[in-house]
């Protein structure tokens, strides 16, 4: 959410970024105007009760002084007065509740450091990694090689579920398993990172926290008789670990990851776009969080970029790295990268990674704050997140870069240990 404070001080910043990710900036003005009436409605509600006060005591003076006719006629208007004031908070009641309706759609305030753009088209590539293989054979597609290899059934997955989803064969559940292992096990070894098994169900406050809630309601799912949701990634439970928390001095940089299954109601096209694994409703992934200072939170952002970067570097994929533009920059985000795998079959690069600061925008929906020393002031911290990857995306990549003239596909080198020394995955069909 963004300060109320700055939209008072500064509203051109608000509205520059708006119109910079191409929203419409109508907005600001109906929040000062708002918050302009609020406070009118309070200093009118606040000289009431004052007055209120002064009638109250002197309706027990002329009580004593023997005047009770004129201590009734007092009583009368400081009933009026109690009816005004019921008006005034219900007045005030609807002003909060349409303000905090605008806030909380509101996106976050983007860095100057994006650059513009219209939609993904307008995303940069900062740099591109590792080299594309070379083939003499003709290559398949993903969705051909994980059928023949047991990796996927979309066919039974469908029949349990619907379409887009799918069911992992003994070599998949493996596979996926192997690799979620090798992602916990590098990032805590080499970032730092604690891990956190979090609840797959969260409360409305939680979505409102992390920023899914009301922007993104009809993308997700939702139980209605217990009114929970099921998260579309881990970043929702790990941002509200210390909701309405303040967090003591030294605490801070907290580094939690966590693996847990992401559910997204996906609105694809019916097509070859959405055959196989690259868009479904049900997948895995790792997620890197963190809490931080707000003075280091773009330097953080680097090293998250880096630390996603290093899954892949070790599972040898060429991949580039793209910094968000403004109009495809996600909802809380103030600065974005996405990192893309390329996958020589389907001739395209898959996202597999988006890694975005999101500055105080978080903090501010779930009140978490820190102190710097003992007794002083509270800030909000800067909350920060990354793939760390999702993995079915992951597996095409694996899949088609791997893949041999016999349909066999070679595991990568760093995933042999996890997958019990097993260096080559057969067709089984």
């Amino acid at each position: 959410m963004i300060s109320i404070d700055l939209i008072r001080r500064d509203p051109d910043t608000v509205r520059r970024s708006l119109s910079r990710r191409q929203e419409e900036t109508d907005v600001v003005d109906e929040i000062l105007a708002l918050d302009e009436q609020r406070r009118t409605t309070i200093a009118a509600a606040d000289t009431l009760r004052a007055e209120r006060n002064e009638a109250s005591k002197a309706i027990g003076a002329l009580m004593k002084a023997g005047q009770g006719d004129q201590a009734e006629q007092q009583k009368e208007a400081v009933r009026q007065t109690g009816e005004r004031l019921k008006e005034l908070d219900e007045t005030l009641r609807g002003l909060d509740e349409r303000t905090s309706e605008l806030m909380l759609n509101l996106p976050n305030v983007v860095s100057d450091e994006v650059p513009d753009g219209p939609d993904e088209s307008g995303n940069l590539v900062i740099w591109e990694e590792g080299e594309r293989s070379t083939y003499d054979f003709e290559l398949k597609p993903h969705w051909e090689l994980s059928e023949s290899l047991g990796i996927t059934d979309f066919e039974r997955g469908a029949k349990v579920s619907g379409r887009m989803f799918y069911v992992l064969g003994d070599t998949g559940a493996r596979l996926q398993r192997a690799l979620v292992t090798y992602m916990i096990d590098l990032h805590r070894r080499e970032h730092g990172y604690e891990e956190r098994g979090v609840p797959f169900l969260v409360l409305k406050e939680t979505m409102i926290g992390s920023s899914n809630l009301p922007k993104f309601a009809d993308a997700l799912y939702h139980d209605d008789d217990e009114d929970l949701w099921l998260i579309p990634t881990a970043e929702v439970p790990l941002t509200n670990l210390h909701r309405d928390e303040i967090l003591d001095p030294g605490t801070l940089p907290i580094r939690y990851m966590a693996h847990t299954p992401c559910f997204r109601k996906e609105r694809a096209a019916a097509g070859q776009q959405v055959r196989g694994l690259k868009r479904v409703h049900q997948f895995e992934k790792v997620e890197m969080y963190q809490f931080v200072e707000p003075e280091q939170s773009m330097e953080t952002l680097d090293a998250i970029v880096q630390a996603a970067a290093d899954v892949i570097r070790g599972l040898k994929l060429p991949f580039h790295l793209l910094q968000l533009c403004t109009g495809d920059i996600s909802f809380p985000s103030a600065k974005s990268f996405d990192l893309e795998i390329y996958t020589p079959a389907s001739d395209e690069w898959l996202e597999v990674s988006s890694c975005s600061n999101c500055t105080d925008f978080q903090s501010r929906r779930s009140n978490i704050r820190f102190r710097r020393e003992t007794g002083g002031k509270t800030e909000f911290v800067h909350t920060l997140n990354g793939s760390g990857l999702a993995i079915p995306r992951v597996i095409i990549a694996i899949l088609e870069t791997y893949q041999q003239a016999d349909g066999s596909v070679r595991v990568p080198d760093v995933l042999v240990p996890y997958m019990g020394g097993q260096e080559v995955l057969e067709p089984v069909r």
